[in-house]
């Protein structure tokens, strides 16, 4: 176990407060819809119903697709743009490892298998993260969509509204108020610590420079 936490310490307690916090909005947010119900004169909804609407789908939903679409642009961004003195950017000049032409270790045994089987599952491999990134960018869009037109048509209704499809939530300023006010919001934090990193350091982290480095020297 001491061995497992060594190696898997960063991961296993970000997904475990990943898990507790979500737990914690769901448990916060079937509160507020039973408040919600109560204030309408609606029978409150069952813990299991909550996490079935499109309410929750909503919620989580239209934060997980800016987490990854902030994401995917950063690593795509960092591949050809520059900042003089941040830690999260690669040197103004010359040449990383992270450019480095796998195909060049191709015959290296402990390569992974896509480079050593080389040609279009190598292309795939080699932009993989961001191709991922963009992917559940894409899914999360979806299902915010989808979770955010069901959530409105049920306003709607206890309003004595119509309900609206998908593809009609999509056309509407609510939707795009939701995007929009979380994609500004993640930029701007990686923003903050492309330039933060610049002047401000942290002991120990790798997303810092060394303490003693000077604020013109660029990469971590």
């Amino acid at each position: 176990m001491s061995n497992a936490w060594r190696e898997n310490g960063l991961s296993i307690v970000l997904f475990g407060l990943f898990l507790a916090f979500l737990v914690a909005q769901s448990l916060a947010g079937h509160r507020v819809e039973v408040a919600e119900s109560r204030e309408h004169g609606e029978p409150p909804p069952s813990y299991g119903d909550y996490l079935t609407s499109g309410g929750f789908a909503e919620a989580t939903f239209e934060n997980w697709e800016s987490e990854f679409l902030q994401m995917a642009a950063y690593v795509v961004l960092t591949v050809r743009l520059r900042q003089k003195g941040s830690a999260e950017s690669k040197k103004l000049e010359g040449r990383e490892k992270v450019d480095a032409d796998p195909r060049r270790v191709r015959d290296r045994e402990n390569a992974p298998w896509p480079v050593r089987r080389g040609g279009f599952v190598l292309t795939l491999y080699e932009h993989s993260l961001g191709i991922a990134f963009a992917l559940l960018f894409l899914l999360s869009f979806v299902a915010h969509a989808l979770g955010g037109a069901a959530d409105y048509s049920q306003e709607q209704l206890l309003h004595g509204g119509a309900p609206v499809s998908t593809l009609e939530y999509l056309g509407a300023s609510r939707f795009w108020f939701e995007s929009f006010q979380n994609w500004q919001s993640e930029f701007l934090a990686v923003g903050s610590i492309v330039v933060l990193s610049i002047f401000l350091r942290q002991r120990g982290s790798p997303e810092s420079k060394p303490v003693a480095a000077p604020h013109a020297e660029t990469g971590g």
